[in-house]
Formats: structure tokens, sequence, C-alpha cells
């Protein structure tokens, strides 16, 4: 039985996929000089930004860090909106006695910025972010630390994300997972994971739970 949802914050429950996407474009180009696509960057979406940049050394991945953040954090409130339902989803899951948590690769305070932006932060009992676990996504870490956090089991929390590393996040905690095919990354990486669902719009979870 799922007593709590867990959700991955961006790309699942706010859009922030093309501010995700220019930022990491843009520090490539500063940094490197390259040019890169969309679908090259939506592969480093989903987890933390040291561990889409380390393989570029220890010094080069500490400048692209910076330049990330201080390009997203200048054109963050303008490329940052709920997709279509999630308030409504949000709030029939709080009524019907849910648990929720964001389990997040975002630092804290941008996170809960986006949150308020949107409105969607009184919903949530916790907020888990990289600065709460020593392991992060892909690793088991996050979804079990909001599970310890919420008092529930692993097996009776859903994980959903639009990243290959929410799932496996959630799959290797324990608890059930659930991808959206409105993802920016490539389907095909959500899929290998065989997550326990997929859905098409965030109002389908209401179908599952």
């Amino acid at each position: 039985m799922i007593k709590a949802v867990l959700f991955d914050l961006d790309g699942t429950l706010i859009d922030t996929n093309r501010l995700i996407a220019e930022s990491f474009k843009y520090a490539f180009k500063k940094e490197l000089n390259e040019d890169k696509t969309d679908e090259e960057v939506s592969k480093f979406f989903g987890q933390p930004l040291r561990d889409s940049f380390i393989n570029l050394g220890e010094e080069l991945c500490e400048k692209m860090i910076v330049t990330y953040r201080d390009y997203n954090e200048e054109i963050h409130d303008t490329m940052c909106n709920e997709f279509n339902g999630v308030t409504e989803t949000l709030e029939k899951l709080k009524s019907n006695g849910f648990k929720l948590a964001i389990v997040t690769s975002k630092r804290r305070a941008l996170a809960e910025r986006g949150m308020k932006i949107n409105n969607i932060l009184e919903y949530f009992d916790a907020i888990i972010t990289p600065e709460d676990t020593s392991d992060h996504k892909p690793k088991p870490g996050p979804v079990l630390k909001a599970c310890e956090v919420l008092e529930v089991e692993p097996k009776e929390a859903l994980m959903v994300g639009d990243s290959n590393f929410d799932l496996m996040s959630g799959k290797s905690a324990g608890a059930k997972t659930c991808g959206v095919n409105y993802t920016a990354i490539p389907i095909e990486l959500l899929k290998e994971c065989k997550a326990d669902y997929y859905i098409d719009n965030i109002e389908d979870l209401l179908h599952i739970v």
C-alpha cells in the first residue's frame, strides 16, 4: 500500500527543462567554447552538477559549476512554471492522506524558490536536497532519507521522476517507481529502468495511488 509520494522537482512538477538546458549550454560555451545540443545536455538532467562535470577534471568542474549556477540563477524566475494539473493533483493527494516529499538534486534555496513561485511549497512534508545526504541520485540515499523523515517504509513510497536517475534511486531504495513520459530526457533512458508505472500527465498519479 502506498502511503507516501516522493517527487523529483525539475522536469516533474516544474517545467524548468529550457532553463536547465540553456544553463548547461551556456557553461559549455563559456568555459570550453563548445556548442551543445538540447539532446546532448539532456543526458545530464537529474543528477548533481558535480557528477555532470567531474569527468572534466576537478578544477574545470568547479568552474563549470559556478558558471552554470550564476547563469541559472540569473534567468531562473522567468523559466520556472508548474506543469498542468500539478496543484490540483497535490491538493487531492494531501486531502486523501498521502505524505508528500520532494527529492531533488537541486540546492535547497533554489528548490524552495521555484516551489514558492508556483505556490506548491505548502503541500510538502519534507524536502530532500543534496545538502541532506552524503550520496545522491542514482544512489538510494535521497529516497531513503525522505522515507525516514516521512516515517514510512520504502516499500510504502512511490518515487516519481522524469530522469533515469530518479527511477534508479527509487528502485535501489526499494520504493515503487513512476516515470513521466513528458520528460525532456531521451525516453529510452526512462524505459530502460523498467519503472512500475509510466504516466502521460501528473494527474494520472491519482489512478495509481
